[in-house]
């Protein structure tokens, strides 16, 4: 342990982004404190991946049952009770939280305190009130629901976030969310699927490839959810009623109001002025490619910065801030977060999931490139499953036709993006791909026979 100090590292925050930070400072035989001023586990266990992806998958079995293409195995799906799937739901955030989080901090042999960590000055960290002196620190404090700084009345009424409306014991008749993100898309179909009458305000997936977008527009329509791609501008209280206009002069009703337009930094407790910490228009943490904040002794992770905001980059980020902040041989090279190929998913039914670029996103970056468009109507694997609602995109650069980027809605599609990031950051070119071992009936397959429409193959596999 540096002379001097309590610990080597102290980490505030027990999230993706905290938990990797302080394992990788044990790993390198340094003494850590974990700081954490809520619950143990941070925002993906407790009150985002686990427990929305648990209620969409039971929500979906519904679905399923109520969709069943298969009319000779007859299924049905009966009312439906909210208040147990939220505690089955709570007793698996409480599993994983003991097993991923408690009891990975004592194999790994570091402590996690609770408390409120605030700066008093560039060079001292205190938690409730107390002085914690570290060689360095890690910021790790994740982010919250933010709120449309341009949409009226939002104080007056009773409004759900993602986070409270996954507590919903009863199910709401009627619901509106504004936003058309993957929370907002998420959170709209699970409600939907349970039996809600919802209705989206804003646009939807507005990042992802517009063929990607259109079957995910037209397949929230098909389950009953009205959609609205414009912005919302004011919100009331009519009686037993939330009452929402848009621009265009239009108004809605319903008997819940979900906000789901984004998330902003939980750094208000932390005094970032008094360390000399920095930050964007937004609140985010500025940090560097190495994670360093303005102040030279303290690093930041994880979405309290401005990285992409899921798990794994937090983790990601975590693993890279720590390594920086011990760093003592400036021969050895510093950490950076590698982001070609990210993936990321919307949890959707059908989902919509992309890796790399897309084809807009490529050009902004200054590439010339092409794209070619498998439908599912092509993909043996859609047609035995009788779901052919789907399609693949695939963006090669022109002349080299290295693979750039792989977006796909479908049945699974989140289960492409590992062999499609895979593709992308070994700089493997559409003619690689479509020369690759396939095997048949799966819908992996739709990777080989997009790539091989760049060669004016057809879409067709090995029988079919």
């Amino acid at each position: 342990m540096v002379q001097g100090f309590d610990v080597d590292l102290v980490v505030v925050g027990s999230g993706g982004a905290g938990m990797a930070a302080a394992i990788t400072a044990r790993r390198a035989g340094k003494e850590v404190l974990v700081i954490e001023r809520d619950t143990l586990g941070g925002t993906c266990v407790n009150i985002g991946c686990v427990p929305s992806k648990t209620l969409l998958a039971a929500a979906g079995t519904r679905q399923a049952a109520l969709t069943n293409p298969f009319p000779g195995v007859p299924t049905s799906a009966a009312g439906v009770d909210l208040g147990s799937l939220v505690g089955q739901k709570d007793q698996l955030i409480t599993r994983l939280r003991d097993t991923k989080y408690a009891e990975v901090a004592a194999a790994h042999g570091f402590q996690i305190r609770t408390g409120e960590a605030s700066f008093v000055d560039p060079d001292t960290l205190v938690v409730d009130g107390t002085p914690v002196t570290a060689g360095s620190i890690v910021l790790a404090t994740g982010a919250v629901p933010a709120l449309p700084q341009d949409v009226t009345g939002l104080d007056e009424v009773d409004y759900l976030t993602s986070t409270t409306a996954m507590a919903l014991t009863e199910l709401p008749e009627s619901m509106i969310i504004i936003g058309g993100g993957y929370v907002g898309i998420e959170q709209a179909q699970l409600l939907a699927d349970l039996g809600t009458r919802v209705t989206i305000i804003g646009r939807i997936a507005p990042t992802a490839e517009p063929e990607m977008t259109a079957i995910l527009r037209q397949t929230l329509t098909l389950d009953g959810i009205t959609v609205l791609e414009e912005h919302a501008t004011g919100v009331t209280q009519e009686h037993d009623q939330i009452q929402v206009a848009t621009a265009s002069g239009r108004s809605l009703c319903a008997e819940r109001l979900l906000v789901a337009t984004g998330r902003r930094p939980s750094t208000e407790h932390l005094n970032l002025p008094a360390a000399g910490i920095t930050t964007d228009q937004e609140g985010f943490i500025l940090v560097d490619d190495h994670q360093r904040t303005t102040n030279a002794r303290v690093f930041a992770a994880g979405d309290v910065t401005a990285a992409p905001q899921y798990v794994y980059v937090a983790a990601a980020t975590g693993k890279a801030a720590a390594a920086n902040a011990l760093r003592t041989d400036p021969q050895v090279p510093a950490t950076k977060v590698d982001y070609t190929g990210l993936p990321a998913v919307i949890f959707s039914r059908p989902q919509l999931a992309t890796a790399g670029l897309t084809e807009a996103a490529a050009r902004r970056a200054g590439y010339r490139c092409h794209s070619r468009v498998l439908s599912f109507q092509d993909l043996p694997r859609a047609l035995v499953n009788h779901d052919t609602c789907g399609a693949l995109k695939m963006v090669a650069e022109t002349g080299t036709d290295k693979i750039l980027g792989i977006s796909a809605i479908g049945d699974h599609a989140a289960e492409l993006l590992l062999p499609a990031t895979y593709a992308i950051t070994a700089g493997m070119t559409t003619r690689h791909l479509a020369d690759t071992w396939a095997p048949y009936l799966t819908t992996s397959e739709a990777l080989r026979l997009v790539a091989g429409t760049f060669h004016d193959e057809l879409p067709t596999s090995c029988c079919a």
